[in-house]
Order: C-alpha cells, then sequence, then structure tokens
C-alpha cells in the first residue's frame, strides 16, 4: 500500500498523464465559479479559515478540487463558511450541509478546526463521501483524512536559505500555536536552520512567534512586528499561515527583507520570496477524490495518510530556484537522505512557547509570546 501510494503521488507531483489529473492546466484558468446545467454540484468544497484565494492553503486546495472535476467534467462548487474567521462548527457544518444539499457527492473540507462539523456531516450523510485534509481519523469510514509531513518541508526550506548565508532569521505562525500543521512547520524549520549551522559552525539567531496569526489573516498589528524584526536586523522571514504572508510580504519590501513561503509557490506572489515549504496539496487532493469515483475510496476512508518526502509531497519548488550559494543538486541530495530514512525530521508538534525547552545547539531563540 505505501508503495502504491508513493508510485502514485509521485506521479501526480511530475505532472504525469493521469486521466483523473489536470495538473497540465493552469488552475487559474478554470473558472472558480461554474455553472451546472442541472443545478447539481458533484464535487464540493469547503474553506478553512482565510480567503479561498489565499495564495496558499484553501487555493491549493481549491486547485485540486477544480483540476479534477474539470478534467473528469464533473460539477464543482466552494462553501465558505458563515462569519469568516468567527466561522463557529455550526458555521462549518452547514456549509457541508449545503454542500450536500447541493448534490455533493464528495466533500472536500480544509482544515483541522473542521472536525466537529465534519463527525455531524459526516455521520447524517453516511452516502457521502468526505475528504478531510490536514485531518486525522476521526472513526467514520466515509471521512478520509489526509496530512502531511510539514516538518520535513520546514526542514528543507531553513537547512536552504542558513546554506544560502542568512543568519538572523524568523519565523511567524497560524493558528496561535494550536494547528498541527503550522507547529510541524516551525519546529521542522527550526531543526533544519539548527543542522545547517551546526555544520557550518556557526550560530544563528532565531525570533519565533505566534502573534497575530490565530486568524490566519493579513493585519496591520502583524505587518507592524515583522517590520519591527527586519528593522532590529531580521533579514528573512518564514510566513506561515495563509493570508498573514501578505502582511509578511509587505514589511519585507519596505524594508529590504526576505521571505520563506508556505503551502505552494508563492514565488510569484513577491520578489521578496526566496523559496517555499510546499506540500502537494493539489496532487493529495485529485489523488483523494479519485478514489471516490474509481471505488477504491475504502482504501483511505477512515485510515490516516500522511504524506511526506517519500511520497515526493513535500519539498522545495526548484522550478522556480533563486539560491545561488545552496544549489539544487545539493537540495536533492539532501532531499534524497530525508527520502530514504537516511535523515530524520522530528515530527513532534510543539505547540507555543514550548519551542523555547527544546534544544538548539547552534540557535539563539527568541521566543516571542
Amino acid at each position: 500500500m505505501k508503495k502504491f501510494l508513493a508510485i502514485l503521488l509521485a506521479m501526480l507531483m511530475a505532472l504525469c498523464a493521469v486521466s483523473a489529473c489536470a495538473e497540465a492546466v493552469n488552475p487559474d484558468d478554470i473558472e472558480d465559479n461554474m455553472t451546472s446545467a442541472d443545478g447539481k454540484y458533484v464535487v464540493a468544497f469547503v474553506t478553512d479559515v482565510g480567503q479561498l484565494k489565499d495564495k496558499s492553503f484553501n487555493q491549493g486546495t481549491w486547485n485540486g478540487v477544480k483540476a479534477y472535476a474539470s478534467a473528469n467534467s464533473l460539477s464543482y462548487k466552494y462553501y465558505q463558511p458563515a462569519n469568516g474567521d468567527q466561522a463557529t462548527d455550526d458555521d462549518r457544518y452547514d456549509a457541508m450541509k449545503a454542500a450536500v444539499d447541493g448534490g455533493a457527492q464528495v466533500v472536500v473540507c480544509a482544515g483541522f478546526m473542521q472536525e466537529a462539523a465534519l463527525r455531524k456531516a459526516a455521520a447524517e450523510f453516511a452516502d457521502v463521501k468526505f475528504i478531510f485534509i490536514d485531518g486525522y481519523p476521526i472513526d467514520l469510514d466515509n471521512v478520509a483524512p489526509i496530512s502531511f509531513k510539514e516538518e520535513q518541508s520546514g526542514f528543507l526550506a531553513g537547512y536552504a536559505v542558513v546554506k544560502e548565508g542568512f543568519t538572523k532569521l524568523g519565523f511567524t505562525g497560524g493558528g496561535a500555536g494550536t494547528n498541527p500543521a503550522c507547529c510541524r512547520f516551525g519546529y521542522g524549520f527550526a531543526q533544519g536552520v539548527n543542522a545547517a549551522a551546526k555544520e557550518m559552525d556557526i550560530n544563528v539567531e532565531l525570533k519565533y512567534s505566534w502573534e497575530y496569526g490565530s486568524s490566519f489573516q493579513a493585519s496591520t498589528e502583524l505587518q507592524t512586528m515583522i517590520s519591527g524584526w527586519y528593522e532590529s536586523g531580521t533579514e528573512i522571514v518564514f510566513a506561515c499561515g495563509g493570508s498573514m504572508f501578505q502582511s509578511v510580504a509587505a514589511a519585507a519590501s519596505a524594508n529590504d527583507g526576505y521571505v520563506v513561503g508556505v503551502d505552494v509557490d508563492q514565488s510569484s506572489e513577491s520578489e521578496t520570496v526566496v523559496t517555499s515549504a510546499m506540500k502537494g496539496l493539489s496532487a493529495a487532493t485529485q489523488w483523494a477524490i479519485a478514489k471516490v469515483f474509481d471505488d477504491t475510496f475504502a482504501e483511505i476512508g477512515g485510515i490516516a495518510t500522511s504524506l511526506g518526502a517519500a511520497d515526493d509531497a513535500v519539498g522545495l519548488p526548484t522550478d522556480t530556484w533563486s539560491l545561488e550559494k545552496f544549489t539544487v543538486d545539493e537540495y536533492n541530495k539532501l532531499y534524497e537522505s530525508i527520502k530514504s530514512g537516511e535523515l530524520t525530521v522530528d515530527d513532534a508538534v510543539i505547540e507555543k512557547g514550548d519551542i523555547a525547552n527544546v534544544e538548539l545547539s547552534n540557535v539563539t531563540l527568541d521566543y516571542i509570546g
């Protein structure tokens, strides 16, 4: 099963000619809003907090929904829970119910905060298949939880930028230090920073904060804080939290700073982006939806699926590589060491301020509450 999954994900990530995949088509060329002839929408997406087109987590997942549906001539629609970043479990359930009432055979739900609503909706609509992106098993066979090894992607980004010569770094994360994916990204980044610094026999500085990120939204408060970082010497910041990227990129632009993007390749969004810690949201979403329609959903329903380097499902973007001191060849060698298991990245979910208790031999950590 593991080998089979790795092969499928590698094919998707390499843009192979798989009938269920439309990766060869630019997702921006696929309409966000389509009109179904019969008024039914077979494939549905329920967004996480933040904007649909956040250039990050929501958008990456939505691109997978659109790509699969478009390639297979299926109707599709997205549903955003009411009340934006203040959405409640009832708001999320209402969005899922609207999707089912609208004819959905499969509902893709993004973000760990969907759990309570998913439990209710999936139990009530047992004939509908639900895909829980960034999720975990919730004891329902019609829910397929798909998660990623963000710590590996974060490690690669942290290692790369230190090898590139950055020694004063920052991390700002979403979810107030309780979002598992962001926690794995952040701790992985710190591990990569430390590993590279140790190899180079140097000490580096790392500011680390969950401030102003609970809603994953851009804000003047976050931009002001990050501007202060840059003004005090920080050279590059890992912006890990959906639309928070906009605030960090704006602060970087105003202060000649640099940014590490997240979830998808964000280099096209700002000239300040040096690299991005990616996960294969679109490819994994397409792969999971395909299992609904080829009658193999039982292979993932109710079962934890965690995708990482061994599945070619996380990594840095090499097509838009801008690093000069750390080369693609060096990156590929590092990637293979993680893929083979020769190098292991700790996947612990280090929440809130607990990062201050982690031993980082070559990092001076400044945790900001």
